[in-house]
């Protein structure tokens, strides 16, 4: 990367952490400008017989994040807010997406800056703490567990199937195309949500 380059483009030559790292960052800078600045007629549009919406990916994708860095990585409950809107990160992910209909831009755009600051922080401490090798608490039934390395990609993975619907959602509402936010672009709701 050099100084000329956006600060979302991940790096041409880092090291494993830094691609990883990067590469998630770009998808969530790319979810987040196809996602902003949107009311809530805007967050709620459909495309044909689909029932995603802008504002159920956004809530959607701030459940993942926590719960990928909370429960997957830790075994902790998900905690707040999720557990004070009736999901407990068991498997009715459908919640994610519907609920979101009751909820004002403000708290949507909230709700998944927050979570992605939280993820940055407990991704960052994890690393810190045993790098992308160190075996995390989810596991397969016959014990099994998973890596650091796996979450990552996991949510990378995620963001890359969920930023393609953004794509389209964002287009049937104003008609926004492009694969990179414009330069010096910045989330016009809520908090930055940019990587320093």
């Amino acid at each position: 990367m050099t100084n000329s380059d956006p600060p979302w483009e991940p790096p041409l030559a880092g090291n494993e952490v830094e691609h990883l790292k990067g590469a998630l960052d770009r998808l969530r800078t790319t979810f987040r400008w196809k996602a902003d600045n949107l009311d809530a007629t805007g967050l709620r549009t459909r495309v044909g017989a689909s029932s995603l919406t802008l504002g159920g990916l956004l809530k959607h994708l701030a459940a993942a994040e926590d719960y990928m860095f909370t429960t997957k990585l830790s075994g902790e409950p998900i905690g707040p807010p999720w557990d004070t809107i009736g999901w407990d990160g068991g498997n009715d992910w459908e919640h994610t997406f519907t609920s979101a209909a009751d909820d004002t831009p403000e708290q949507l755009y909230t709700l998944w800056d927050g979570a992605v600051e939280r993820s940055r922080a407990r991704l960052d401490a994890a690393l810190a703490d045993g790098g992308l090798d160190q075996l995390v608490h989810v596991s397969c039934p016959d014990g099994r567990r998973a890596n650091l390395r796996r979450l990552v990609c996991d949510l990378i993975e995620e963001y890359g199937r969920h930023t393609g619907h953004a794509d389209l959602l964002r287009e049937a509402v104003d008609g926004l195309v492009g694969e990179d936010p414009p330069r010096g672009w910045h989330p016009k709701s809520g908090p930055t949500g940019q990587r320093s």
